[in-house]
């Protein structure tokens, strides 16, 4: 009998039925509770119903059952990590690897975890094993490409991406890669070239958005911006994609006009671009027409500043509800949703508003801070010292795997923070304890601002932003907030930059001048070039 309801729970984990599959899968375990088999059909069917915690569950007593099955112990690994788990995946998979040494899979899934936290030559080694017993095993050139890469050696990475697509041509995810390295090297022409190519081959939706969204950034770089905007709209097709949003209306196209229109527009994910691609707000109003009326869905720390920057507009805020395969937006209405007539993310506009450099305007400060928090840290500024006053930021609060090599090291900052005259502030928020050690060992100092919290408070941080004579750093939510309110910032940027759109400024924020790097080993030329900028400009007579 237990056969039987294990054989009905297999047929329903193939028609996709997962619910079904579970209710037999769990019947059969009820008679006979030693099938590791089991135990992970019934995780997989949990784990597809987005009930996480009971195929984590599931997972174990698999591997409790199983203890040498390299399948299962991925599986709990993997879905250890996606639950934020991440130092317990690791431990399951280098336990697992102390019995069963060398297994290429595991080995695979373990180096992905070191190289995500920056242990570069822990995770080569792994895979330079694994490749010396299996040396066909595409996916330990893949996962060895990928560990250089992500330590800023694009070089070395293409030539292991290059072998792992001579023995697997059709792995999309190599093919990706490797455009990205090529993008960085930029040959964003040749990355294009690769992307097609996996295109052709792709069978999967999430492939298919991945090599779009890898189009779209190269397009964006040469230039092209109808061609990219129309490649970002890839992340939103297919039924089966992880990004959704509540629908009200109908889903705006290029074909629909918006005069008289009630219009709801979802913001981006991520708080900079959130704001980045705020800057086409005012022309959507003035599209709509006095007729129309816009509803802007925020993120919730933004809603007063926006709802003051943009006064014709219904500011609300969003619901943001995650599971392992499927992001879903909600927009939280006061009350009941009024009538709305069309529904758009926010980056999709783009595609009407900007469709060359020359629709940007040439001025566009479009946030306005609160102007009494401005007086307020003006005069907070003015107590503390003589400007000119600098803001400081030097890197995202997320710099895990791949992130961290498009922040200047904080060591090369030292020539622009002894600057005299200058007065730094901090714009930094997170933990800066290593950073305050290498500042009082050159004799600099970063002043940070009581009161205020700079994740958190986005009003002050942006009247803060304002009152500042300058604000310096890489792109991050900080410094699109500064150059939102029309502060004058000075942007670090390395390879694949593409927030440039083809151009050699940031034309979505006019007081913005970049520092472009070539290549990840020289943010030196960054911080000196901001160094000699900085003299020439605070060291006149």
């Amino acid at each position: 009998m237990a056969l039987r309801l294990l054989q009905l729970g297999m047929q329903a984990l193939t028609s996709k039925a997962y619910a079904d599959a579970s209710e037999h899968i769990q019947k059969s375990i009820g008679l006979d509770q030693t099938n590791a088999t089991a135990w992970r059909m019934l995780a997989i069917s949990y784990e597809n119903q987005d009930r996480l915690s009971e195929a984590f569950t599931a997972y174990e007593m698999a591997a409790r059952l199983a203890p040498d099955d390299a399948a299962i112990m991925r599986s709990v690994a993997i879905l250890a990590g996606r639950l934020g788990h991440r130092e317990l995946a690791k431990r399951l998979l280098q336990g697992f690897l102390e019995r069963v040494p060398g297994n290429p899979d595991v080995s695979v899934q373990l180096a992905s975890i070191l190289r995500d936290q920056h242990q570069y030559a822990d995770a080569i080694d792994l895979m330079r094993n694994v490749i010396s017993g299996a040396p066909e095993y595409a996916a330990a050139w893949q996962m060895l490409g990928s560990i250089v890469e992500f330590s800023g050696d694009t070089d070395g990475a293409v030539v292991f991406y290059e072998e792992a697509l001579r023995l697997q041509p059709d792995f999309c995810k190599v093919r990706r890669n490797l455009a990205t390295c090529l993008m960085l090297q930029g040959d964003s022409a040749r990355a294009l070239e690769q992307l097609d190519i996996g295109l052709a081959g792709a069978t999967e939706v999430k492939d298919v958005a991945d090599l779009n969204l890898g189009k779209a950034a190269n397009h964006f770089i040469l230039g092209d911006l109808i061609s990219g905007f129309d490649c970002y709209e890839g992340r939103f097709d297919g039924v089966d994609l992880r990004i959704r949003f509540a629908q009200h209306g109908q889903r705006w196209t290029l074909e629909d006009d918006l005069r008289g229109k009630r219009l709801l527009v979802y913001g981006e994910f991520g708080i900079g671009d959130e704001v980045l691609f705020s800057s086409i707000i005012n022309e959507v109003i003035e599209a709509l027409g006095s007729e129309g009326r816009l509803y802007l869905a925020v993120e919730p720390r933004l809603v007063t500043l926006f709802q003051r920057s943009f006064p014709q507009a219904v500011v609300i805020t969003y619901e943001v509800q995650r599971t392992l395969t499927i992001v879903m937006k909600t927009a939280l209405f006061d009350g009941p949703a009024p009538q709305i007539d069309l529904w758009v993310p926010q980056i999709s506009l783009f595609r009407r508003f900007r469709r060359s450099l020359s629709d940007f305007p040439a001025s566009n400060p479009f946030l306005l801070p609160d102007p009494e928090r401005v007086a307020y840290w003006r005069e907070q500024l003015q107590a503390s010292g003589e400007g000119p006053y600098v803001g400081l930021v030097w890197k995202s609060i997320n710099t895990e795997g791949a992130r961290l090599r498009y922040y200047t090291p904080f060591e090369l900052w030292e020539p622009i923070l002894k600057i005299p005259k200058a007065r730094f502030i901090n714009l930094q928020y997170g933990d800066i304890g290593p950073e305050q050690g290498m500042l009082k060992a050159w004799g600099a100092q970063v002043l940070t601002l009581p009161g205020l919290d700079l994740k958190m408070d986005i009003e002050d941080l942006t009247a803060l932003c304002a009152a500042l004579d300058l604000v310096i750093g890489p792109s991050t939510a900080t410094t699109n907030f500064a150059a939102a309110v029309g502060t004058r910032v000075w942007l670090s940027a390395g390879p694949g930059w593409w927030t440039g759109f083809g151009g050699e400024h940031a034309p979505a924020y006019p007081t913005a001048r970049v520092f472009r790097t070539p290549s990840f080993d020289r943010w030196d030329i960054v911080t000196e070039a901001m160094a000699e900028a900085m003299g020439k400009e605070f060291l006149a007579d």
